[in-house]
């Protein structure tokens, strides 16, 4: 959004015929510096178009919630706050699971309702697109394929889509540290069987003896849930060529931040590996980006949709590497802004790490919906409003907002009737995506996924992948050797039998997550 489509900023004359309280507020959110218009200041029942509600754009790294019923508004205010962040440069990574945000690529529709919001909040609304690409996890869906390396995947990460306890986790964290330390690299998710494979025959127990050993019964939980895994279409997901966080970070004509929109409905049936997904392309750009301090603008603001599904049944370990990456990402100018239905979704180590907050009406139809709305209530600074009336009395796209200010204060809790998009609020059609995907730069890098050799050429396991995942085999089949004994037999086998303390490639180095740091 230009300059000239943006309502000044409040001062004392604007705001001279609200109520005292409701001054006090508005002179919270009137910043000096650029700065992202969220709606105007709703008081006593009134919109104050004189009255705006901003963050300013220094803040956008101190990471943020929003949150509310479903219905409320919150897809909206995704696209609103994108698509400003755009305007000023910043690249954004949004999650598109409903498959309703691809319209933010195309200019918006004006209609009585946008024009009749626009007059409310003071806002000079003008149609327009952002710069926009598209992507789908392992290509499922329209979008260029964004694809992980088992190896830079990591165990931790991939012991929470596997739902491994914490004794199995640690177990398959043995099995990535022996093939890291052999230079066995674990592409896809035959590679990862093969090594496990291995590690439990006579011959492989050996190899880990002096690190604790993997138990048969542990291995054979690990390898009956890949098998569960990829009967579910999950193998896709797993490959080359890997995806380059980087590849998010770019700006568009006229220096515009790109709209990166990772196409999510071909896979939100299965919500544990896209939220999964999400925080390994969180890491992984954690891992690469240089350290900058406080920036004038962030580098890359990052949405996390549906941000329950990441916490559910967490391990300790899982949730102490999220909190860890929240807390320092925001030295690598990336921001963060989690989006679920209550605060209490989010752990309290990682909510206090979101300063800026955008909450949406809550429903208080039942005792734990009442229970909720207590809970949300007591995470706000104290207000000038009855949060818990309020809370529930919102309208769509209305919100109670606070933000850090430009000190780094939290300024004064506001309810808001927000802004309308300016992009189309809406998806784009199958065929138009499929053109953006085709036209994009990326597409010739990611489209074709390629199958080099990894730990299962390696080890010999000549048998395809999939006659080793059948749990019974045919009369003929048992004739055939296993895919253990096809390993135990390998010249490779003898080889690495030969060596326990022989490298075979260079150790990789793991950090947040397990996940494996790689030279781009």
């Amino acid at each position: 959004m230009s300059d000239s489509e943006t309502v000044p900023p409040a001062g004392p004359e604007r705001a001279a015929g609200l109520p005292a309280p409701a001054q006090e507020i508005a002179s919270g959110y009137a910043f000096t510096g650029p700065a992202l218009d969220l709606g105007a200041l709703l008081w006593d029942g009134r919109c104050h178009a004189g009255a705006p509600v901003r963050i300013p754009l220094t803040v956008l790294n101190r990471h943020g919630l929003v949150a509310g019923a479903t219905g409320t508004g919150k897809t909206k205010t995704l696209q609103l706050i994108a698509e400003q962040l755009s305007a000023q440069g910043v690249p954004v990574f949004l999650a598109d699971i409903k498959g309703d945000l691809s319209g933010i690529a195309r200019p918006g529709q004006p209609n009585a309702r946008v024009d009749g919001r626009a007059a409310d909040v003071g806002q000079r609304w003008t149609p327009a697109g952002c710069p926009a690409e598209f992507f789908a996890l392992g290509g499922l869906g329209h979008g260029i394929p964004v694809r992980a390396t088992v190896t830079s995947f990591g165990p931790v990460l991939l012991a929470k889509v596997l739902g491994l306890n914490q004794t199995q986790e640690q177990s398959l964290g043995l099995i990535f540290h022996y093939a890291d330390t052999k230079g066995l690299e674990l592409v896809d998710l035959k590679d990862l069987r093969a090594v496990a494979a291995f590690l439990t025959s006579d011959e492989g127990k050996a190899e880990l003896r002096n690190i604790g050993g993997l138990s048969t019964a542990t291995a054979g939980v690990i390898l009956r849930s890949l098998t569960a895994f990829e009967a579910q279409g999950m193998a896709d997901f797993f490959g080359e060529p890997e995806f380059d966080t980087a590849d998010f970070l770019r700006t568009g004509e006229g220096g515009r931040g790109i709209v990166s929109v990772l196409e999510l409905p071909a896979v939100q049936d299965r919500p544990l590996l896209f939220s999964t997904f999400l925080m390994w392309l969180l890491a992984d750009l954690f891992h690469d980006l240089p350290e900058v301090g406080d920036a004038d603008k962030p580098k890359l603001v990052f949405f996390f949709d549906e941000a329950h599904l990441l916490f559910d049944d967490a391990s300790k370990a899982f949730l102490d590497s999220v909190t860890q990456t929240v807390r320092l990402i925001r030295s690598k100018g990336v921001g963060v802004f989690f989006v679920t239905q209550t605060p209490k979704d989010v752990p309290g180590e990682v909510l206090g790490q979101l300063g800026n907050r955008v909450q949406h009406a809550l429903r208080a139809f039942t005792p734990d919906d009442a229970k909720a709305l207590k809970a949300t209530v007591r995470t706000f600074p104290r207000s000038a409003y009855d949060l818990e009336e309020l809370l529930t009395g919102l309208g769509t796209g209305e919100a109670v907002v606070t933000v850090l200010g430009e000190t780094g204060a939290p300024t004064p809790v506001a309810a808001t009737r927000l802004r309308s998009p300016e992009s189309l609020m809406g998806p784009l059609d199958a065929a138009e995506l499929d053109r953006a995907v085709g036209g994009s730069p990326l597409h010739a890098r990611y489209a074709q996924a390629v199958d080099r050799e990894s730990a299962y050429e390696k080890l010999g396991a000549a048998r395809p992948a999939e006659a080793a995942r059948t749990p019974k085999p045919t009369a003929a089949a048992r004739d055939e050797p296993s895919l253990v004994e096809q390993v135990v037999g390998s010249g490779m086998f003898k080889s690495l039998a030969r060596s326990v303390g022989t490298q075979l490639g260079r150790e990789i180095t793991r950090s947040l997550f397990g996940t494996a740091r790689r030279r781009r």
